[in-house]
């Protein structure tokens, strides 16, 4: 058995902020699979189903992100599960947006979500990062993770959450380098233009200066074939007089 948990803020203001984007990953996990109704249980949201042929429990903490591990502590006890059964998704503001990793361990990264986590399961959980990209300033920071995605960004996310549902149940396997690998190649294939697109530039025509000149051909100079001259220039060629 095995946990699965997105973490967010609950309520109808955070739905589309990019420090919910985990919630947004387990919805889309959810619905692809036909998870069960989620219901409230462990100060969190619960649905519960089948990926890659593991039973998996998944989770939407509502103690606000940076409570998240009391939510996810608690129902990693009821089910007898330690940290290494615990898949946890959420937004990474050091990768860039739409970008995805996962390690196991590891620091917090300054995410207080992350950080409530270590303090009560452990660092032994694994992490799938989603870029959100950051505001360039640390001061922006804040506002920036508690800003709604732009329009403009759907067009990523919306390919990156499909992905991630679909490939969910590799995750499940432990097969982390194919769901990588499908994360890269869809948001690859579905995003960056194809057909003439990708073909390379034509060659600029050769101009002039390009094109070596063939050299003009001079006049064929007429030899005497009389006088003195004529003579002379037959000793010096080998003619005959």
């Amino acid at each position: 058995m095995l946990l699965f948990a997105g973490l967010g803020n609950p309520g109808a203001k955070y739905a589309d902020n990019r420090h919910n984007v985990g919630f947004m990953a387990a919805d889309a996990i959810a619905r692809r699979h036909s998870f069960s109704p989620w219901s409230k249980k462990f100060q969190g949201l619960i649905a519960e189903g089948t990926l890659g042929g593991e039973k998996v429990v998944l989770i939407k903490p509502q103690t606000f992100v940076n409570l998240s591990g009391q939510s996810v502590g608690e129902a990693l006890r009821f089910y007898k599960l330690d940290a290494s059964a615990l898949t946890v998704f959420y937004d990474e503001i050091d990768l860039a947006a739409g970008k995805v990793r996962i390690k196991v361990g590891g620091g917090s990264g300054g995410h207080n979500g992350i950080r409530s986590l270590d303090q009560h399961v452990g660092k032994d959980f694994r992490r799938v990062r989603i870029g959100v990209g950051h505001p360039g300033a640390k001061e922006m920071v804040h506002g920036h993770v508690l800003g709604d995605f732009a329009k403009s960004d759907r067009e990523w996310l919306d390919v990156l959450l499909d992905t991630i549902a679909d490939a969910a149940g590799l995750l499940a396997k432990g097969d982390d380098n194919s769901f990588m690998n499908r994360v890269t190649l869809a948001l690859r294939d579905k995003l960056t233009p194809t057909g003439d697109d990708d073909r390379p530039p034509p060659k600029a025509p050769k101009t002039q200066s390009h094109v070596r000149q063939a050299r003009p051909q001079q006049p064929a100079v007429k030899l005497p074939e009389t006088g003195p001259m004529a003579a002379m220039l037959k000793k010096l060629f080998g003619g005959k007089e």
